[in-house]
Formats: C-alpha cells, structure tokens, sequence
C-alpha cells in the first residue's frame, strides 16, 4: 500500500471520501478508494451531538480503531484538537489528522501543529484554517496563515469554502505542501481542480448529508406510491461491511 503523503499528487489528487460509520467505510473501500476521512459533523449528528465543540471526541475515537482494520488509509477529522488526541488516533492506527484554526490566532495553530508533530511524527498533519468556512472569505488571510502552518511543520494546508478558481491558485502557489479543497457541487469538478494544482479534495459531510437527503426521500417514496430505486445494497451486504473481521 502506498504511503499515505504519496497519494497527495499534483495533476491526480486523492479524492476523500469522508465517513462516519464502518459500513459506509468498507463499502467505499471495497469501490477502490485508497484512503477515507471521517466527518466530524456525520460522527457528531449520528450520535445526537454538537459538531465543532468535542462533543463526539470519544466516538471518532472509537470509529478510528474499527476503520484501521481496512485495507486503506484513514485520516481523522478532531476539530480544534489536542496533542493528547492526535496521539490517540494515531495509536488506534490513523494515517493523518485534520486539525482546525476556528480563527484562533495563527501562532497559537502554528504552535499545536509543532507539538503535533514532535509526538507524532508519522502523522501527515492536515492543517486547516476556516478563513472562508461559512463567511466570506479573506485570500490574503488565508494565504497567511497557509504559509504559517506550512512553516510549522504541517504536511497539507485545507482551505475549506474556497470556490474562486483564482484564489485556489492563489493558494497553491504561496506554498510547497498539498493544498486540500472542500469539494463544493456546482463550483468545481476534479478536473478543473486538479488543473489548478489542488492535490487533496475532500466530500467532507457531503455524503452524510446525501444520505440523509436519500432517506427522507426513499421514506416520501413509500408512503406516496413513488418508484424507489432498486440497485441498494441488500440486506445481507449491509451487515457483512458493517462486522468487524
């Protein structure tokens, strides 16, 4: 298997899936995808709790030891973070985190990223700054603190909510390691993506919230008479992804 910072390519970026149960985990695995995230929103809402806050800390943990078991790399999504538990996904056999600004000052991320890496070295640290997550988004900020997690050690930068093909340029050019993009229906495709020197796309909670977009529907379906769609995994399938081997 290749390592997991070799998958990062300039012209054919990793596309990653990102999850939030064993079944839907070994079902994309057994698609081809050579590495998953997990969402921490799909985790946080699976279980009833808050995103963004921890809340889920002990259940992305546990998701994190029955998905080191697959034949693929598994990047962990611990929100804001710790050293404490970036140690402890990458013990429980993650390849990488995803780590958060939440637009705490730059030196203080920097800062949690060095730790990181000095007691974790192995882990390729994915380092996220939420410049334009949800708000309208500042390039200049976002090109500095991408040249200050970079500086610090961390071996990607993710800019989640950059749309304008010339600010991901922008982005790709102001430094050396992987620059990761949150993949946005509509706005981009892999190809233009790649074509702009993205090597990391990410679905994020795309697929969770496809899924529940499809049941609320499949349940609309059946109670109206609707045709449902007959190509699901059986039963029988189901059950197999989600057993532990």
């Amino acid at each position: 298997m290749s390592r997991f910072a070799d998958l990062h390519r300039a012209g054919d970026p990793l596309v990653l899936p990102n999850v939030w149960d064993v079944a839907a985990a070994r079902l994309l695995a057994e698609a081809g995808f050579p590495a998953l995230g997990t969402t921490s929103l799909g985790v946080a809402a699976a279980h009833g709790l808050p995103d963004g806050v921890g809340a889920a800390d002990e259940e992305t943990l546990r998701l994190t030891r029955r998905l080191a078991d697959l034949p693929l790399h598994v990047t962990v999504d611990i929100e804001t973070g710790s050293v404490a538990a970036a140690v402890a996904v990458a013990e429980a056999g993650a390849a990488g985190i995803n780590i958060e600004d939440a637009l705490r000052p730059a030196t203080e991320h920097a800062a949690l990223i060095r730790a990181v890496k000095q007691e974790a070295p192995q882990l390729f640290v994915n380092a996220r700054t939420d410049t334009h997550w949800q708000r309208p988004g500042d390039l200049t900020e976002a090109v500095s603190r991408a040249r200050c997690y970079a500086d610090a050690g961390a071996d990607g930068v993710f800019v989640p909510g950059l749309a304008e093909p010339a600010d991901i340029a922008a982005v790709v050019a102001a430094v050396e390691v992987p620059v990761n993009v949150l993949f946005l229906p509509g706005r981009h495709t892999v190809a233009a993506l790649a074509e702009l020197g993205v090597r990391r796309i990410s679905t994020g909670s795309l697929l969770f919230r496809a899924a529940l977009a499809a049941s609320v529907e499949t349940a609309l379906a059946v109670r109206d008479g609707a045709a449902v769609r007959a190509d699901l995994p059986s039963y029988a399938e189901v059950d197999a992804a989600a057993r532990m081997r």
